[in-house]
């Protein structure tokens, strides 16, 4: 099943760990960072080899100081280091997840310096969304929490995250 549109948080980066196959997702340079005007910020969740699997494209962005430079420029891949994410100490509940299903989603995409992942416009049942604080607005705990998009009594919805990113001390 589709899920509603999930609540937002103020402040808030949102990530999810699973998206199922055919997934679209764009990355957005962060405020002061461009990309090169040729690069593409999309990428796919693809099925290769009974695995779903994220295809890329390479892109960087820059500083906006810096793009407008003529030093030549190096393309990178994005970086294969995951993010650190501090994790709540529950137990991350993987039920709707049977080893059949996991080749049907992608796990979460890779992290690029200086941009941040545009969410997509469905989520389905399932789907678990992980809110982290943005620095600077994660003075009061808790700063990060996760929401699952779940079926319950016939109607689906997502779980309740009680938290709010203020930078107020």
């Amino acid at each position: 099943g589709v899920c509603p549109h999930p609540p937002t948080i103020e402040f808030a980066d949102v990530t999810a760990e699973m998206y199922p196959l055919h997934t679209k997702l764009y990355y957005n340079c962060d405020p002061g960072y461009d990309r090169k005007a040729s690069a593409y910020l999309g990428i796919q969740c693809n099925s290769e080899q009974q695995r779903a699997v994220w295809k890329y494209e390479p892109f960087k962005c820059f500083d906006e100081k810096n793009l407008l430079s003529t030093a030549p420029t190096m393309e990178l891949e994005p970086s294969e280091k995951p993010e650190i994410e501090p994790r709540s100490p529950a137990p991350q509940k993987q039920e709707n997840f049977s080893e059949s299903k996991q080749k049907d989603f992608c796990g979460p995409p890779k992290t690029v310096p200086h941009a941040s992942i545009r969410l997509p416009q469905k989520h389905y049942v399932g789907q678990v969304l992980n809110f982290k604080c943005q620095t600077g607005y994660d003075k009061r705990p808790p700063t990060f929490g996760s929401r699952t998009c779940k079926e319950e009594n016939g109607k689906i919805i997502w779980t309740p995250l009680d938290m709010r990113c203020t930078n107020d001390s």
